[in-house]
């Protein structure tokens, strides 16, 4: 089975020694392609350094909420510049945030029309952060709704209502290893078996989020675990593992449109 891990934050210190390793180990568990994550304008150029290296990696280009703070007054021009590289193939990490408010709420709302703004310009997928913060969120989405055609829901960690609200704007919903957890994610893990298996995702969020059903418990996560993700999803949908796979493996070419795996 070819796994897409579709959410790796391989930019992370825990994997500044030895990326060569974290991706050898990918490859041994059959995840052949991964989606780099950015969560700062820093971050995107250290995310395609990575992917100049690496083939199998593609990018986002982007301002996580948090960091919403440090955006410039160009970073719209930034971002028009850096989306140039043919790795970048969504724009994000964005969205908002309102369970820490590191960025104050009112420069994280404009920091993520500005991002939604370039996506809808360029024609890339949104690639979307939220927490605490649905209905602001789905506000601003819905306003462009119709200009951006791709939108994955990053970490999705809501519950049924949330999904079918994402899921009428046409939205792809990831999933993270919050599934294995059977104390926070049970919202989830009743949501799962709602999603279309053509708007599936699969991804890592690594080095986050460690999976809870593997055991030994290690001490970070890495995209060697997407199949144990996998594995939870699969029983909770009642469908194979390589029904899933299949599925997820096509459903991330198409969201992030890499067909052909180069950018055209």
């Amino acid at each position: 089975m070819r796994w897409f891990d579709a959410g790796v934050n391989l930019t992370h210190s825990r994997f500044a020694e030895a990326p060569e390793a974290t991706l050898q180990r990918a490859q041994d568990a059959g995840v052949e392609k991964l989606l780099v994550i950015a969560c700062s304008l820093a971050e995107t150029e250290h995310a395609i350094q990575l992917a100049e290296r690496f083939p199998q990696l593609i990018v986002t280009a982007g301002v996580h909420p948090h960091d919403a703070v440090n955006a410039p007054d160009d970073l719209q021009q930034q971002l028009i510049e850096l989306a140039k590289h043919p790795a970048v193939h969504a724009i994000g990490e964005c969205g908002l945030d309102f369970n820490r408010n590191y960025s104050p709420p009112e420069i994280q709302l404009r920091v993520f029309e500005q991002q939604l703004e370039i996506a809808a310009e360029l024609g890339l997928p949104v690639y979307l952060h939220e927490r605490d913060a649905f209905a602001q969120q789905h506000e601003l989405l819905q306003k462009y709704a119709n200009k951006i055609p791709k939108k994955l829901v990053h970490c999705f960690t809501n519950g049924c209502a949330e999904l079918e609200e994402y899921l009428k704007l046409d939205c792809f919903i990831g999933i993270t290893g919050w599934v294995c957890d059977e104390r926070r994610g049970e919202a989830l893990r009743q949501a799962v078996p709602r999603i279309p298996l053509e708007r599936l995702i699969l991804e890592t969020d690594a080095p986050f989020l460690v999976p809870r059903t593997l055991k030994p418990r290690p001490s970070l996560n890495e995209p060697y675990w997407l199949p144990e993700i996998a594995r939870v999803v699969a029983e909770l949908r009642h469908e194979s593992l390589q029904e899933l796979a299949a599925a997820t493996w096509q459903n991330s070419h198409l969201l992030f449109g890499c067909e052909g795996w180069q950018k055209a």
